[in-house]
């Protein structure tokens, strides 16, 4: 639970007990009103949206001074800086029609922060999201096109296994994006929300510029800056943390330390686990800023020690299993500008992920080195055109030894390296129809094997509100390392596993409301396939193949109701998979046809809280039964969870945080897990997988100490 330290902090809008009244009109430069205006006080909750003749008016307890800030589709954004009190303002709004009225691509990707165009995820929404505990996948999940796999607690997308979507910071991958855990206990993402401006997730139909993915890409782009010094102490019932930032002229930095021990929380509240050692980890991170004349250099490093011991039944045996995990990333990028129009983006990221295991007798120590290296030019000629080009270099070296309980040692491993160049060109014909084209090459050593893949994207506006748009594109990504550890015992020649994928979308937006329809097809080819040997695989080849089609629903609503936002998503997907030991093409045990999330947030003032609830369902999901004669012909029950949250201000820089999932007990399960052997009857014995306890309940305290006396996390947003 690192990621709730401390910025649980932003979740709260500052208030005070006066109110000042802030009223006006919003025009354009013709003096014509314009409708749906985002109207707000910087660092606050507290705004209105613009009528249909352009006015608004509402209260705030921010005192004066105050910055107010104008947003509208169509229109540069607009900053004001209030000394006194002052109402009836005349808020004239600059229009950037070759700029900001254009049409965007949008099949495929959901985006929030500052810089996007219409934002579906909110960096403030992976914390105050019911459920989420401060996850960035938990918060993805009530997204469309994810898949609720309760046991991994990893980013399944439209079909596509975990490892099939790929995260990258500021343009540079990340190879070890998640938590050490243990089989069917969910893990986490390493990275604090909070470190970053704006999230860019894409279902499929992804910028040539990312390889090595072959469902999605999580995108996320660190801050460029932090505005003062700032304090934040957290103390919770999972552990505690500390960050300090420190501001210079031209620089800043970032320092933060946080540590979970779920001994105490399992004393308190019974798991349904066998812990030896509960779960323990100490992380910190250190974030460098410096502002060049033309450019920014961030530095980004984090660790992470994670250590537990449990006991474990597996196919019908207790297992007693051990990990002591570390983990190291660190991340360089420069962007910066190089006159006559021209842009770079480069950057170098690295990862060591060391685990040592222990399966009873049985040992397993596991080293992965893993680097990427990249540059990237971008010319814009006009508004109209632009063009980018550009390599990146992907090195992983996998080592992994393995003694079994009779001394036997084994070595498995594999260094590979995967280089590539891409160029994409995005055209604007008009304010109404733009287009991507984009194409990557890539060679992989270790398989020597050369491919390329086309991309491309259109859209289309309708209208000043909606618009419509298309995708197209091939995606590869090599074998998971479980695979290519083996590559060197076995004869088989592996190839690179593909999929096509092809997207429509409709988007409408206006005044704080969303709504994205999307259908897609996806077409898998050269899946590995291999039979089964006991533990190990063998026999492999690229004769799996499979598909994916479905439709995505989007709404969210921050106008209808005051003080209240939410959002609505469900996904229908149908999927079929002949792939891994599969005896003929079924629907994957992770894939759920129907889901649904509904979440909301609601702001109380005159008890100075705010609400979260978060409703979650899926249908069941496919398991396999060897007690019966059809292959993954079981049917898990219809899942559902019900999370609620609560945080409450104490003061202006002290919260506390309530939060617990799955509030009615419901008594989910994600599958079943079978003996290897049939008993006396000739019956295979079953264990169901199920979340470690019924309810996940979260305390905490978070305080902030700033020179303002008053500033929350809220202004880095």
């Amino acid at each position: 639970m690192k990621f709730l330290i401390p910025f649980l902090l932003a979740i709260i809008p500052i208030n005070g007990y006066t109110q000042n009244l802030i009223s006006g009109k919003v025009v354009n430069n013709k003096n014509i009103p314009v409708i749906g205006a985002n109207i707000f006080i910087e660092r606050s909750y507290d705004g209105a949206i613009s009528n249909e003749n352009g006015f608004f008016s509402f209260e705030t307890s921010v005192e004066y001074p105050m910055t107010l800030r104008v947003t509208a589709l169509g229109y540069q954004d607009t900053s004001l800086s209030l000394m006194t009190k002052i109402t009836d303002i005349v808020i004239k709004l600059s229009g950037a029609v070759n700029e900001l009225d254009q049409v965007i691509v949008t099949a495929g990707t959901l985006e929030s922060g500052d810089r996007a165009r219409v934002s579906v995820l909110k960096p403030l929404d992976i914390v105050t999201t019911a459920g989420s505990a401060g996850n960035i996948i938990a918060a993805l999940q009530t997204l469309p096109g994810t898949q609720n796999v309760g046991e991994s607690g990893r980013l399944f997308v439209r079909g596509g296994e975990s490892d099939e979507t790929q995260t990258y910071i500021d343009g540079l991958r990340v190879a070890q994006p998640y938590s050490a855990s243990a089989d069917n206990l969910p893990s986490r993402g390493r990275f604090s929300p909070f470190l970053f401006s704006g999230i860019a997730f894409s279902t499929g139909g992804y910028s040539a510029e990312y390889g090595e993915a072959l469902s999605g890409v999580l995108l996320l782009n660190t801050k460029t800056e932090i505005e003062q010094d700032e304090t934040n102490i957290s103390l919770m019932t999972l552990g505690g943390g500390l960050s300090q930032s420190k501001k210079w002229a031209k620089s800043a930095v970032n320092v933060s330390v946080g540590f979970v021990d779920l001994s105490g929380y399992n004393a308190v509240i019974p798991q349904d686990v066998d812990w030896n050692k509960p779960y323990q980890s100490l992380s910190g991170e250190v974030v460098y800023r410096y502002n060049f004349v033309n450019g920014t250099l961030k530095i980004y490093n984090a660790f992470d020690l994670t250590r537990f011991d449990l006991n474990q039944e597996t196919f019908g045996e207790m297992q007693r299993m051990g990990t002591k995990n570390s983990n190291f990333y660190t991340n360089v990028s420069y962007s910066g500008s190089l006159g006559n129009g021209w842009k770079i983006q480069s950057g170098l990221s690295y990862g060591n992920d060391s685990k040592n295991s222990k399966v009873n007798s049985s040992l397993i120590n596991a080293d992965e080195d893993a680097a990427h290296i990249k540059v990237k030019f971008i010319k814009r000629y006009s508004n109209a055109f632009k063009i980018s080009f550009g390599s990146d270099y992907f090195a992983n070296s996998y080592d992994e030894d393995f003694t079994d309980f009779e001394k036997n040692s084994f070595d498995l491993g594999f260094n590979s390296g995967i280089l590539s160049g891409f160029a994409e060109a995005d055209l604007a014909l008009t304010n109404d129809f733009a287009a991507k084209f984009g194409l990557r090459a890539t060679n992989n050593d270790y398989l020597d094997e050369n491919y390329i893949s086309p991309r491309a994207s259109i859209a289309y506006k309708l209208n000043r509100s909606s618009q419509m748009s298309a995708a197209y594109g091939l995606f590869s990504q090599a074998p998971r390392q479980d695979y290519l550890k083996y590559y060197q015992t076995n004869n088989n020649k592996l190839l690179t596993e593909r999929a096509t994928h092809y997207i429509l979308n409709y988007q409408y937006s206006i005044a704080s409301r969303i709504l994205r329809v999307e259908g897609y097809f996806k077409k898998y080819n050269d899946l590995i396939k291999y039979d089964s040997n006991g533990n190990f695989p063998i026999a492999f080849s690229n004769d799996g193949d499979g598909y994916a089609s479905g439709l995505d629903l989007f709404w969210r609503d921050g106008k209808s109701v005051k003080n209240l936002e939410y959002w609505v998503s469900y996904s229908f997907i149908d999927s079929k998979r002949d792939y891994k030991d599969y005896t003929e093409k079924v629907t994957p045990s992770f894939v759920a046809n129907h889901s649904l999330s509904i979440v909301g947030k609601y702001w109380i003032n005159s008890l100075r809280s705010q609400i979260g609830i978060t409703q979650s369902y899926a249908s069941g999901r496919p398991f396999n039964n060897p007690n019966s004669h059809e292959f993954m012909n079981g049917k898990t029950k219809d899942f559902s969870s019900l999370s609620v949250s609560w945080a409450y201000l104490l003061s202006q820089q002290q919260i506390l945080y309530f939060s617990m999932s799955n509030v009615l007990g419901r008594k989910n399960v994600f599958g079943y897990q079978y003996d290897h052997v049939p008993n006396s009857n000739g019956v295979y014995d079953n264990k169901a997988i199920t979340p470690a306890a019924a309810r996940f309940i979260f305390i905490g305290f978070f305080w902030t100490i700033s020179a303002d006396k008053k500033s929350n996390q809220l202004n880095t947003l």
